[in-house]
């Protein structure tokens, strides 16, 4: 075929060949819980692409709906220009939302323990998904999904959003390429939570599906306080409830493990040993850890310790020097327990000059983004690999985990990572799994 006829061949290329999410497509999204983190992150950062159309919301609380619908739509009549739009689809089921063929990806940011289950259902129903971290309640649990999302190719972000934030992997690729000598110790700033009132029960209130709510944990009565504000968009006092989630330790542990294990080059790689101590209250609705410690071992020598007493964020101590890292003077709201005193500085170094070392052509070069959101949307349009895929947010996820069944046992445990199972150890390998009440649960999907 000659050039001139090359000129007019047809540019736009079929999406039966592309797909669905070819780029010149916009990328249709169902949002699926309306709460805190959709509302101040997971929804504002992703309608600031042209690429992502927002088309539906889902939450099982009547009024967070609305909300949620309201605030869609408001952004795209004042973004398009049309006074009158109210196009965004509400659905109470995210099941009803699956099955809406207009979808092509879905955000998940609901409690903890609604992580898993509609990640490995989306994923069944060939969506791709943006998933809050943590990626799931238990280890069990968490490589169900990964199984999941692999098998059925679709893609999956983890919003460990730290990769996007610059300091995070200039402080990482300066220590993968020696800058501070041979790495030996690395330390992790991570503030505990307080205990928490009685709770009598309540009234459920008519806009909330409290039995779905509950999903696979077990039949509690309702409390305000132990599920979500009725009023406002405060921090919800599930993500103090063990039945939920396991406290900071997955709260911001995620992000700050996946941090860790870039700069240490363990991304795919477990500890060998978890060892722990913590403070739990002693009574009260809320019961997750407090003030807390600890130690990790791995295989390369490397030991990670991990408490509230160190600054929030990550220092890795070399054999030539140190780096710390963190985010600076940001906290996802002002109810957040970390003390902005103490995680002010975003990079610091022993030796200044460190920081202005330039990493070479031939030196490793991380993967390098702008924005979590935008490099989800990149890579359902490329169909490439995103920062954060599900099994590397899964590995991360297990140090979280099994830290936390360390803060319940009196001993230290030796960890096999490659079959995610302690040693030798019955009384902590029951606590890689719960039992999930049905009808809910990752057990009970033909995944």
């Amino acid at each position: 075929m000659g050039t001139a006829a090359l000129a007019s061949f047809p540019t736009i290329v079929p999406a039966n060949v592309l797909g669905k999410n070819a780029p010149s497509n916009k990328i249709n999204i169902g949002q699926i819980g309306c709460g805190r983190i959709a509302r101040s992150h997971d929804l504002r950062d992703t309608m600031a692409y042209d690429a992502a159309q927002i088309i539906a919301v889902c939450d099982l609380d009547s009024n967070r709906l609305k909300d949620g619908k309201e605030l869609v739509d408001k952004f795209y009549r004042e973004k398009n220009g049309k006074p009158r739009y109210k196009g965004t689809k509400m659905y109470m089921d995210y099941l009803d939302m699956l099955n809406d063929k207009d979808i092509d990806a879905v955000m998940i940011s609901t409690p903890d323990h609604w992580h898993s289950q509609p990640a490995m259902e989306a994923a069944m129903a060939g969506k791709d998904i943006y998933l809050q971290k943590p990626t799931s309640l238990t280890v069990d649990e968490g490589r169900q999904l990964v199984q999941t999302v692999q098998k059925n190719n679709v893609i999956l972000q983890v919003g460990t959003q730290q990769r996007a934030m610059p300091q995070f992997r200039i402080a990482a690729e300066l220590v993968r390429n020696g800058r501070i000598g041979k790495l030996n110790t690395v330390k992790i700033g991570l503030p505990g939570d307080p205990g928490g009132p009685e709770a009598p029960a309540m009234p459920i209130p008519e806009n909330l599906n409290f039995n779905m709510w509950l999903g696979s944990t077990p039949e509690v009565p309702y409390t305000e306080i132990g599920v979500h504000p009725q009023k406002g968009y405060s921090r919800p006092g599930w993500l103090r409830h063990e039945n939920y989630g396991a406290g900071m330790i997955t709260g911001w542990g995620q992000h700050h493990y996946d941090s860790a294990a870039w700069g240490m080059d363990t991304e795919n790689i477990g500890p060998t040993s978890v060892e722990a101590i913590a403070e739990f209250p002693k009574s009260g609705l809320w019961n997750v850890h407090g003030d807390f410690m600890v130690k990790h071992e791995y295989d390369n020598g490397i030991t990670v310790l991990t408490s509230g007493g160190f600054p929030n964020g990550i220092r890795y101590e070399g054999s030539e020097g140190w780096i710390f890292v963190s985010r600076g003077s940001y906290v996802a709201s002002s109810s957040d327990p970390v003390a902005l005193e103490k995680s002010k500085k975003a990079l610091d170094a022993s030796d200044p000059s460190i920081l202005n070392s330039k990493i070479g052509d031939k030196e490793l070069h991380l993967y390098k983004i702008d924005d979590q959101h935008g490099n989800w949307l990149d890579c359902i349009q490329s169909r490439k690999e995103p920062i954060s895929p599900v099994d590397i947010g899964h590995m991360a996820c297990v140090v979280c985990l099994i830290s936390h069944i360390a803060m319940k046992i009196p001993h230290k445990l030796f960890w096999d990572a490659k079959n995610e199972r302690f040693i030798n150890d019955n009384a902590a390998n029951v606590l890689l799994r719960r039992p999930q009440r049905k009808p809910y649960g990752t057990n009970y999907l033909n995944a």
